[in-house]
């Protein structure tokens, strides 16, 4: 499989290739010459790691099968505790998918547990020996999920950025406690698109590529503008499939729909990815919260990202420019020309407007609609009062629009993205509590409340120490990438 560059179709590189450099050098996307087409009944009875190694193999066609297979096998064992793409049933013939089983209780765990060992194997493929540099924004999962995949891995150092204010404390703390030598953080004064568009930056600075370059260091990306970020994602949506099959919920080729709290895209993405592999996917219905530029761009076809910016409960979605988009415009297109220019547009004008026929394509597959604060927290409580299911605010967000959305016969999947103890202030006081201000204690009184545990993982931060307080300007991403010695 051939790789291609979304703003300029003559730059062709293997998936090792695309996994090692991140983005194209130009600014672009790495996307797939094709979609594979696969057998989804005979992929249905495999089990969790296996799917993934035949999945994530018709991409890395450079990738030896007996590697993927252990790899896969290794990765999305005990650290998922048995609950790989588990699907939990809700109400009625709505499900949630939940993706929060792994390591830092994230769906983020999915591709960052397997990449770092992508990466590795990537680099053993093209004969490179270099130090790979990996930056990452983050709004929130990012950031300590990459951290956990690459901390202590041999030729690797990794800086995360993320937005200061812009997560909760859980998840600051998750990613200021991280251990390991390779590993740094820091908050970045604005918010997610100010870290995002800084570490872009970063990446289309020859002179920085070049300075680095001296030093036998490259840089790499562990955000899902990363194909390897990408792949992993894919396979839960065949594996939901495949459980609601077992358990005789649906007929093989009845069409499932399936709802994703959206901020950068990735998640979806790996969605229509999944139909354009033969899986029988209904609508994709991409739910925002009140930062709902996606929203908007799916009715009316013009994306604008200057407007208001919003902090909400829900601070992994709070983004404006939603990355992954360009690979989807790229794919019904079909045009590198029109792409970058589209993208040249967002640059400086901070908007674009799709020809009629794109927006029409796009909405045969898509849907969409957004969650305010307010019914955000109406979700969780309705949800755990109704149906006994405790959920997050960014799976609020998703049930909200899911509803709204319903199809009369044909099952809904919601993507549960995190853990809702990550969020404990914000959906304890939607349960109808005072919440109290330290989150530790609001885990507590959440656990008291609902009779969940926390995660281990996340109720043992509280004795951890923190490593990292330093705040920088967005500016500055470029001096830390050059910090580093080979």
């Amino acid at each position: 499989m051939q790789f291609y560059s979304t703003r300029d179709r003559n730059r062709v590189v293997t998936s090792s290739e695309a996994i090692a450099q991140g983005l194209s050098d130009e600014g672009g996307l790495f996307v797939p010459a094709s979609f594979p087409q696969v057998d989804v009944q005979a992929l249905c009875a495999l089990d969790y790691p296996e799917m993934a190694a035949v999945i994530v193999g018709e991409y890395l066609t450079d990738y030896s099968k007996e590697f993927l297979a252990q790899a896969t096998k290794t990765t999305y064992g005990a650290a998922f505790g048995g609950k790989a793409g588990y699907l939990a049933p809700v109400s009625g013939d709505v499900y949630a998918l939940e993706l929060w089983h792994g390591p830092t209780c994230a769906f983020k765990d999915y591709a960052l547990q397997l990449m770092p060992k992508l990466l590795v194997e990537a680099k053993k493929n093209l004969g490179r020996t270099e130090k790979t540099l990996i930056l990452v924004a983050t709004s929130g999962d990012t950031g300590k999920a990459a951290l956990d995949g690459y901390h202590d891995i041999p030729g690797v150092e990794i800086a995360v950025f993320y937005p200061t204010g812009g997560t909760s404390e859980i998840q600051r703390l998750q990613m200021a406690t991280q251990e390991g030598e390779n590993v740094a953080v820091y908050a970045v004064r604005g918010n997610f698109d100010d870290a995002q568009t800084g570490v872009k930056k970063v990446f289309g600075d020859k002179a920085i590529a070049a300075r680095l370059a001296e030093r036998n260091i490259r840089l790499s990306s562990a955000n899902s503008i990363n194909w390897g970020r990408l792949v992993p994602q894919i396979v839960y949506y065949f594996a939901a499939y495949a459980q609601l099959l077992k358990a005789g919920k649906i007929v093989y080729g009845e069409k499932v729909d399936f709802c994703v709290p959206t901020g950068n895209f990735g998640d979806i993405l790996a969605g229509y990815y999944a139909k354009q592999m033969g899986l029988p996917v209904g609508k994709l219905i991409c739910a925002s919260n009140e930062n709902n530029v996606l929203t908007d761009f799916l009715t009316t076809g013009t994306y604008t990202a200057k407007r208001e910016f919003f902090k909400t409960t829900s601070p992994s979605m709070d983004i404006l420019v939603s990355s992954n988009l360009e690979r989807l415009l790229y794919h019904v297109t079909g045009s590198d020309a029109e792409v970058a220019a589209l993208m040249k547009s967002l640059t400086e004008t901070g908007s674009y407007t799709v020809r009629p026929e794109t927006l029409k394509t796009i909405q045969e597959s898509f849907g969409c609609g957004w969650s305010s604060e307010e019914q955000v927290a109406g979700e969780i409580r309705a949800r755990y009062e109704q149906n006994g299911y405790l959920c997050d605010t960014h799976t609020a967000v998703a049930f909200h629009v899911a509803e709204q959305q319903k199809r009369e016969g044909v099952p809904m999947v919601v993507l549960s993205t995190a853990s809702p103890f990550k969020f404990p202030r914000s959906v304890l006081e939607a349960l109808g509590h005072t919440a109290p201000q330290n989150d530790f204690e609001a885990m507590q009184e959440l656990e008291a409340v609902t009779h969940h545990d926390a995660p281990a993982s996340l109720a043992a931060l509280r004795q951890k120490a923190e490593r990292f307080s330093t705040v920088i300007d967005p500016a500055r991403i470029a001096q830390v990438a050059l910090s580093y010695e080979s």
